[in-house]
């Protein structure tokens, strides 16, 4: 796999990304800061994240629990609040490039394809709630760049499902194994999932995203075989935002990017890749189901335009959206809820 012409080895040294996710807290200042500090601490790259509220949450959205424990209520006020255009997103992919380190974007809606190809984006990384958007997905892999997708909450079988989508994809593309917490505790980290998804995918970079709050477990994760590390970056660990808690600081950062590439690989190439208890709400909570774009009147036929994506994860898969185009409306289906199998016929 290569980004940006840094050839990421399966069994080489660590490519290590900060994460910089939604820490910048709306603020395109604070994110090129951001940059220049990771930047500093030894990361590859950064990474971003492109989204919109009202693409992204339907009506029936809530906050996951680790977010209202951060004192967010209402999801749509919260992204709207840490949303940073597509202009300032390029400010910030520039910034990266001028300091040396990569632009990494995580799109979670087909309609922003598009505009996420107008910036200056070395890869994309699929966020783990949308392994079963098989319609984002494709439209990622159209785009012919490097595709590292996450795969925390997911089964073993929905990871192949989603990898034999990108059957034609993934000599440019890597996997991360997750868990979906924040943040993770370490005894729950999960790290024999990497040698399960080394043993099941020959040949393709695995890799490690780290929600656990210390330095240690990516040092573990790169011994077990891990060629990515991902990890939050944060200006404070103790500001106010969803993910802050569950980030390192620029010192520690430092830390981790020492103790990653310290270590020497012993690569198992098997184990375990389960979904446990902590990763539930998140799931629920964070993939995307299929929505109507307007009310649907029982009886209709429903087409492809009368049909998006939207969390949460409650309804049809979005890898179902074909199955649910041409058939009829079993009752009246209301506007932008998730939809469920009783609503066609």
């Amino acid at each position: 796999m290569n980004i940006g012409g840094h050839v990421i080895a399966r069994d080489g040294s660590p490519y290590i990304i900060a994460e910089l996710g939604v820490n910048h807290d709306g603020n395109v200042g604070r994110a090129l800061a951001m940059v220049d500090a990771a930047a500093a601490a030894g990361a590859n790259a950064i990474k971003l994240q492109l989204f919109r509220a009202e693409l992204l949450m339907s009506a029936a959205a809530r906050a996951a629990k680790y977010q209202e424990r951060a004192g967010e209520g209402d999801p749509v006020a919260m992204l709207k609040r840490l949303e940073l255009s597509t202009e300032e997103l390029e400010q910030v992919c520039e910034r990266a490039h001028e300091r040396g380190v990569h632009a990494i974007v995580t799109v979670f809606s087909c309609a922003l394809v598009d505009e996420a190809e107008g910036m200056s984006i070395d890869a994309y990384k699929v966020a783990s709630p949308d392994i079963v958007h098989r319609p984002l997905l494709e439209a990622l892999a159209r785009t012919g760049k490097p595709l590292i997708v996450s795969t925390g909450a997911a089964t073993m079988d929905e990871v192949k499902r989603a990898a034999g989508w990108l059957d034609g994809v993934q000599e440019r593309m890597a996997l991360l194994q997750c868990v979906s917490a924040y943040p993770t505790p370490t005894e729950q980290a999960a790290l024999e999932g990497i040698g399960a998804l080394r043993g099941a995918f020959a040949g393709m970079p695995i890799g490690y995203s780290d929600h656990t709050a210390g330095v240690e477990t990516g040092a573990r994760a790169v011994e077990l075989g891990a060629a990515i590390l991902e990890k939050h970056f944060t200006y404070d660990r103790h500001a106010k935002g969803p993910d802050h808690a569950a980030s390192l600081d620029a010192e520690r950062f430092a830390e981790y990017v020492r103790c990653a590439r310290a270590t020497v690989h012993r690569p198992v190439d098997d184990g375990a890749k389960r979904v446990q208890d902590i990763e539930q709400d998140v799931r629920a909570v964070s993939r995307q189901s299929i929505v109507t774009t307007r009310p649907v009147a029982a009886g209709e036929e429903i087409a492809r335009e009368d049909l998006t994506f939207k969390r949460p994860g409650t309804g049809l898969e979005p890898w179902e959206v074909e199955e649910v185009v041409g058939r009829r409306a079993a009752r009246d289906i209301h506007f932008d809820v998730p939809m469920v199998r009783e609503d066609v016929k």
